[in-house]
């Protein structure tokens, strides 16, 4: 796999392609053609193919960790939400786990292809026994960072999915509120339309700097943004 340079921006500049129309067959309804149309078209699903990341999403995490500077080597890293897998490749490049250095474990209710450097556990993260069990794969009990770019099934109705995807974002905070170190990270998808107030009057609470940011590589028409939450203020752990 190549690795994208950590002193880059995550930006895809210089970079021209020519523009791909598929044509109707009849067999594709319009809403499947638009999304070919947007994926044949999209600078960083070819940049995903041509540097042998699983995902386009790999490279909002890129983008997210050139600037916040969160994944050190070494690092213990927990990846929620993670298949196919592309934040946990960016994730074990980063903090060196395929050396043995730092540590990946990533958890999703789909299959996930393994991957070097990273331990994957296959189950829907809302099992109540997930969050014991992420904790005893991990060196210690204890990560660094979590990341979750986890997201529910959509229904097409704005309110019911905003109030399942946050519904997700609380209990990945609450998790990392358990399984984080002094100094701890946190990196969680929302939806514009606001991270609920009970979400961030927790993250507030439990960290020294909470914002939100959209990478580059987040398409401009979609309502995912990120919180990132920085110096967790928890008790002492490993």
């Amino acid at each position: 796999m190549t690795t994208h340079s950590r002193g880059g921006r995550g930006k895809l500049g210089g970079q021209r392609q020519l523009k791909v129309r598929v044509k109707s067959t009849g067999q594709r309804s319009t809403s499947s053609q638009r999304w070919l149309e947007r994926q044949l078209n999209d600078p960083y699903v070819a940049a995903a193919k041509r540097e042998g990341y699983r995902s386009r999403a790999a490279f909002k995490l890129i983008e997210i960790d050139d600037k916040e500077r969160l994944l050190k080597p070494g690092k213990r890293v927990v990846d929620l939400g993670a298949a196919p897998g592309g934040w946990s490749q960016v994730a074990a490049d980063r903090v060196k786990s395929v050396e043995g250095r730092g540590q990946v474990v990533a958890i999703d209710l789909l299959a996930m292809e393994p991957l070097a450097g990273v331990t994957v556990l296959q189950l829907d993260f809302m099992d109540e026994t997930a969050p014991a069990r992420l904790k005893g794969l991990l060196r210690n009990g204890a990560a660094d960072v979590v990341l979750s770019d986890m997201a529910a099934q959509g229904t097409g109705h704005a309110r019911t999915d905003h109030l399942r995807i946050m519904g997700l974002a609380e209990a990945a905070a609450a998790f990392a509120c358990e399984v984080l170190t002094p100094g701890g990270a946190f990196v969680c998808k929302v939806f514009q339309g606001g991270t609920e107030r009970e979400l961030l009057d927790l993250l507030r609470r439990a960290f020294s700097k909470v914002k939100h940011v959209k990478p580059p590589a987040s398409r401009a028409e979609s309502a995912e943004l990120y919180v990132v939450a920085l110096g967790f203020r928890g008790g002492d752990r490993p």
